[in-house]
């Protein structure tokens, strides 16, 4: 007998793998978020794929027990819309208005999709969308850095000595052609009452390493303290 054939159908042995699976799968996605910290890691998303891939043999054990009424889809559907609030969960807003967990949420939400197909037994797609998965999280995330590290616009969280010396900055700026899109001054983030802060939005005038940006910032007159957010 095929073996995918005889792990699509319903017995224990295709329960157990499923779930393994899942398990698996879940624990390969959760393992990258995990080693760099994220809120939801390595056994978060292997019981996001584990639940998702229950309710779907749920489903399937109900459609095969009581076939008349039954929707086997209609748990599934409740874990797509219900992951939400979890994924919300990893989502926040840092002191410099800045939204971060993303890719977690996203990633939480894809793992729970990962286990709904291993759960029904799509073994298929599953693998090849769990490849897919992995791929983006991984080798992607290195070249969006990559870009993002090298993009004409930056933006910067700078404190002054004083709040007169933020136009020593925005003069260097316009000598360097540097078009400054948006200055929004905000708390110390060291406490410090003879300081101002402030978030600089900056469009460059061609594509520079950022790093470099924030050096040449770094030796103006009057920044106390810089970096890149």
């Amino acid at each position: 007998m095929d073996i995918w054939q005889y792990l699509g159908e319903f017995n224990m042995a295709s329960i157990t793998f499923r779930l393994v699976l899942a398990m698996v799968f879940g624990g390969i996605v959760g393992f990258e978020r995990g080693s760099k910290r994220r809120a939801a890691g390595f056994r978060t998303y292997m019981l996001v794929c584990v639940g998702s891939a229950l309710v779907m043999i749920t489903s399937q054990y109900i459609s095969l027990n009581f076939p008349l009424p039954s929707d086997p889809a209609r748990l599934g559907a409740q874990v797509i819309s219900g992951i939400g609030f979890l994924g919300a969960g990893t989502i926040i807003v840092t002191s410099y208005n800045q939204v971060k967990g993303l890719t977690t949420a996203a990633g939480l939400w894809a793992s729970a999709c990962l286990g709904l197909a291993i759960g029904i037994g799509f073994y298929q797609g599953a693998i090849v969308a769990g490849v897919i998965i992995l791929f983006v999280i991984t080798v992607l995330q290195k070249i969006d850095t990559m870009l993002i590290a090298n993009s004409r616009s930056i933006e910067l969280y700078v404190e002054f000595n004083d709040g007169e010396r933020v136009s020593n900055l925005l003069s260097f700026a316009n000598q360097n052609s540097i078009r400054i899109l948006n200055v929004a001054f905000t708390r110390s983030k060291f406490n410090k009452t003879d300081t101002q802060a402030a978030l600089i939005s900056m469009r460059l005038p061609k594509r520079y390493p950022h790093n470099e940006i924030v050096e040449k910032f770094a030796e103006v007159e009057g920044v106390f303290y810089i970096e890149e957010i």
